[in-house]
């Protein structure tokens, strides 16, 4: 293992990477006290079984230009691999403004090969590796400096077992057929809009019950104010207002300081001085909207509306169904909240409707709804029955 610490030594180190057809990636962050990730460590393996194959680049080192570490992820010949790689890919989003391209997640080629749902690394290591972590640095604090050398093996090896692990799974895939459907997915991954958090839409992420569409005013407006102030803080949402506080605002609308310190789930300081003007005023400015142009529940991602229970129940059985016969994770075929928004034909179902989703249960949900197919039990096996049209 190599411990970089100098640009010359990351250059010479991607430069080699550069020369094989795919690289492993994975990053150590902390984010408890930040909104944004704080990136402390990268490590990077290319294949071999030299120590020189793998490294981990100290990015906390004072002067240290990761522009030979951002160029390799560029690279339209090297293939990224990451195990969970939404977190890790916003980290270079950030960093540098752009994603790793082309890439594979191993995650979601797991749920893809009949390893279940959300597959964890530790699971993949033991099952295609033959091999165990040791995971008592698992919970370290990155950012501290020097490192143990039980800390460095155990982020190495976040990397190392990871290339077994891509071999492993790209040939399953290969020979099962399915590189489209695993590219289907890693396109959400690949994409930036994936990335870009616009205060805008924060209310949309909000749980509540209520549909008052006054209600929903005054928590878009605060959700938008409290996204905003977040992240030019660089502070967690929750310093600023958690999300039960901020629904007992949108509920009661307080006009003054005095209404507001009334609170029970305000922060202390959000009740005072600037962060209480600013709550104030989103408040106003969401009661002057004119009815006409208050937001609609439907326009939420966790919209009231509900599908038949019975129908969702039968939806549910297909589902387990069609994952079991063709050993794809359910959550990877369709999560509740798309099964539900494909039933009341909402935007968020929409990917049940397309492409190798369509296919595997798509197709067959459709039929089920519509009376042209049933369910039936045979032994420990739910049979698809075609039902004659009229």
């Amino acid at each position: 293992m190599l411990e970089i610490t100098t640009t010359e030594a990351l250059a010479t180190f991607c430069a080699e990477a550069a020369k094989h057809p795919y690289v492993t990636v994975d990053t150590e962050f902390l984010r408890e006290r930040t909104y944004y990730a704080q990136l402390c460590l990268v490590q990077i393996a290319y294949p071999g079984t030299g120590p020189e194959t793998a490294a981990i680049v100290d990015v906390l080192v004072d002067g240290l230009d990761l522009t030979p570490m951002f160029e390799l992820m560029q690279d339209q010949s090297v293939v990224k691999v990451f195990h969970a790689a939404r977190q890790d890919l916003e980290i270079f989003w950030q960093k540098s403004g752009a994603l790793p391209v082309p890439l594979f997640d191993t995650q979601v080629a797991a749920m893809v090969c009949g390893f279940g749902e959300q597959v964890g690394y530790e699971t993949l290591v033991r099952s295609i590796c033959k091999a165990g972590l040791d995971k008592s640095s698992r919970f370290t604090d990155w950012s501290r400096r020097p490192l143990s050398g039980k800390q460095k093996t155990y982020a190495v090896g976040d990397v190392t077992y990871l290339r077994d692990i891509y071999e492993h799974l790209a040939e399953k895939i290969a020979k099962s057929g399915r590189e489209r459907w695993v590219t289907e997915e890693l396109g959400v991954l690949t994409n930036p809009d994936t990335y870009r958090a616009d205060p805008k839409d924060a209310w949309k992420r909000l749980k509540t019950r209520s549909s008052a569409p006054r209600f929903l005013a005054v928590a878009r407006g605060l959700a938008e104010w409290r996204e905003a102030e977040a992240q030019d803080r660089d502070i967690p949402r929750s310093r600023l207002m958690k999300d039960d506080a901020l629904l007992e605002v949108a509920s009661n609308r307080p006009t003054n300081v005095e209404d507001l310190g009334k609170s029970r789930l305000l922060l202390r300081e959000a009740r005072k001085g600037r962060t209480a003007d600013a709550i104030l005023e989103v408040v106003r400015v969401a009661m002057a909207i004119p009815d006409a142009d208050l937001p609609r529940a439907d326009e939420r991602a966790n919209s009231n509306a509900q599908a038949s229970p019975a129908l969702m129940d039968l939806l549910k059985v297909l589902l387990k169904a069609q994952s079991e016969r063709t050993g794809v994770a359910q959550k990877l075929i369709a999560t509740m909240p798309e099964l539900e928004a494909y039933v009341l034909k909402q935007p968020e179902g929409n990917r049940i409707r397309t492409g190798w989703r369509h296919e595997i249960f798509g197709s067959q949900a459709a039929d089920l709804i519509e009376g042209r197919i049933a369910l039936g039990v045979r032994g420990k096996t739910i049979d698809i029955v075609e039902i004659e049209q009229p």
